[in-house]
């Protein structure tokens, strides 16, 4: 649930979210059984709520198929709804200690710049399970992502006091940051003022509190002069199954 919640989204932002969340659904089990708007009630805040509707499809696929469990196999978390290649290792390897290697954008870039090349998300995964001392897969996968957000960060690295600047081609060589072309590596997050994401989390968070007219929706997205992107955004929340109608009223889904 952490690795989800903290998605795109600030840490100070997630834990009261997630301390909530856990000891409201403490169990895949309780999470499945609960409606989806109990679930995004609590969501509110955090932005992207299509991991909410995620995480509650996979909560009922870990009831259905793993006996209320989190299955502890890459194929098995890989298949969840909403489950990618580093929420699937990260989980193996923070919650199961599996010697596997988990990649993010920071790992991604030290490996860039130690190498001196752009790599694509393949070799780069391929390098990260490779170099896992055994049975320190925890540690070693937390040190390296910490060392690329705070040593190797992305516009202030910190190579004079690097403790492997003589291992790093980079800066042995020079030439073009290989970070920003390597596949994975973050990219500038568009505006969120004024932009559509900000006006589906303004219904939604309405919502929240009782169901609201579908010809009034535009009021509560702050687009009273924009109703044919009014319009699109509820289509959009109603294709993502995130919001439901009812004669003519939309309402979180039960």
């Amino acid at each position: 649930m952490s690795e989800v919640m903290s998605q795109q989204t600030q840490i100070d932002r997630v834990v009261p979210k997630f301390q909530l969340f856990i000891n409201t659904f403490p169990s895949p089990r309780e999470c499945a059984d609960a409606p989806l708007a109990e679930l995004l009630a609590i969501w509110q805040g955090l932005g992207y709520p299509r991991r909410c509707r995620n995480l509650h499809e996979a909560a009922k696929v870990m009831v259905r198929d793993h006996d209320s469990q989190v299955p502890a196999d890459l194929e098995q978390l890989l298949a969840m709804p909403g489950i990618g290649e580093y929420t699937a290792r990260a989980v193996l390897a923070f919650a199961e200690h599996v010697d596997i290697g988990v990649v993010d954008t920071n790992v991604t870039r030290v490996f860039a710049r130690v190498m001196n090349r752009p790599l694509g998300k393949r070799e780069t995964q391929t390098i990260a399970d490779s170099i896992v001392p055994i049975g320190l897969s925890w540690e070693w996968n937390q040190v390296l992502m910490d060392f690329g957000a705070t040593c190797c960060s992305a516009r202030s690295p910190q190579c004079k006091r690097c403790p492997i600047i003589e291992s790093c081609s980079w800066q042995m060589h020079g030439g073009d940051d290989p970070g920003p072309a390597s596949a994975g590596t973050s990219k500038p997050q568009a505006r969120f003022e004024g932009s559509n994401r900000q006006a589906r989390g303004r219904l939604m968070k309405t919502l929240v509190s009782g169901g609201v007219l579908r010809t009034k929706a535009d009021h509560a997205m702050g687009l009273t002069k924009q109703p044919e992107r009014a319009e699109k955004i509820i289509e959009s929340l109603l294709a993502d199954k995130l919001v439901v109608e009812s004669n003519g009223v939309l309402h979180l889904p039960l």
